[in-house]
């Protein structure tokens, strides 16, 4: 038998081994299910579910509005309505918050209802939805770099009640994705995607305290601060919430505050969740990845099953679950 050169053994070693590994690269990689979007209830969970509940314009006549016109002709208007968004509607003069009355209910027609350039602004009113829009883009240049100059919101809230606001998109607003102030309660926050903003979810404004906020299944990502900031709330549950890409802080609880966090998926986050020293916290379930600052608890808060009823699910599948689930869906408002 003729000698092999050492380039020869190499050369039968290496195509030995590519040989013994061929299947195993060839092989494709186990199909991982897209997460799918859960059906979606009609009504609230959380704090906008009690004390009668929050129905928005149930039992008025619904309508369909693709005008801004149309849109401010009946969300202004004292008798309920169901209002379907089914277009794209732009904003004049622009960055205008649009004052919705009591008992209205505002939906975008499954992913076409877009506010562009504006936005809402609930002011002592009471039982309202808003849901399934993409309210975007107010954002003013550089001359404006702490967002003060121009107050343009996406949703304001002052002195509201039973307020629902759910699977929206709110994005690129100058101001605050969502403010709710001046003990705006009963108001659950549920499934919306809150993104490329300075200012996400402030609450607080004021010396009571008496709001009761729920914040679940949101997905908030590359914002600053106030994600969300809560001052002087009574009772405030956040849960399920989807933290990413957040370089300011993430949820901080201040003044009386009480607040109970649960399996919430923070991923690079800075300073995920804590107090200042006369607010109290409780954080449980929740997964950290890449998240570095401040992680605080302490005090007694309070039980959110004395209040009502909710499914927590497994923080381990947050970002699936509300990657698939927040935002516009296709199946609401139809």
């Amino acid at each position: 038998m003729a000698k092999t050169t050492v380039r020869q053994r190499r050369s039968l070693i290496a195509a030995t081994a590519l040989a013994l590994s061929a299947p195993l690269l060839a092989a494709p990689a186990a199909a991982q299910p897209a997460p799918t979007a859960r059906p979606f209830a009609d009504a609230p969970e959380g704090f906008a579910a009690t004390q009668g509940g929050t129905t928005g314009g149930e039992g008025g006549s619904t309508v369909t509005v693709t005008t801004y016109a149309d849109l401010e002709r009946y969300a202004t208007a004292s008798e309920p309505y169901v209002i379907r968004v089914a277009g794209t509607i732009n904003v004049d003069p622009f960055g205008r918050e649009l004052r919705v009355a009591s008992d209205k209910t505002i939906v975008g027609v499954g992913t076409q209802g877009h506010i562009v350039g504006g936005g809402f602004f609930l002011d002592e009113v009471s039982n309202v939805i808003i849901r399934n829009l993409t309210i975007r883009d107010t954002r003013m240049p550089d001359d404006d770099p702490d967002d003060d100059a121009y107050d343009y919101d996406g949703i304001q809230m002052d002195g509201a009640s039973h307020v629902w606001i759910d699977h929206n998109r709110i994005e690129r607003m100058n101001d605050g994705l969502i403010d709710s102030r001046e003990d705006t309660t009963n108001l659950t926050v549920s499934w919306n995607i809150l993104s490329e903003g300075n200012k996400s979810f402030g609450i607080g404004w004021t010396d009571n305290v008496t709001a009761r906020i729920t914040i679940h299944h949101n997905w908030i990502r590359d914002t600053n601060s106030r994600n969300p900031s809560i001052d002087n709330v009574a009772l405030a549950h956040l849960y399920n919430n989807y933290m990413q890409d957040i370089t300011g802080y993430g949820n901080y609880s201040r003044g009386s505050t009480r607040a109970v966090i649960e399996n919430g998926y923070f991923d690079n986050v800075r300073d995920p969740y804590y107090r200042d020293s006369t607010a109290t916290l409780s954080e449980s379930g929740s997964i950290l990845v890449d998240s570095q600052g401040r992680r605080e608890e302490g005090g007694t808060t309070f039980n959110p099953r004395d209040h009502y009823s909710y499914t927590l699910d497994p923080a381990s599948e947050v970002p699936g679950i509300v990657g698939a689930g927040a935002g516009p869906q296709a199946s609401i408002g139809r």
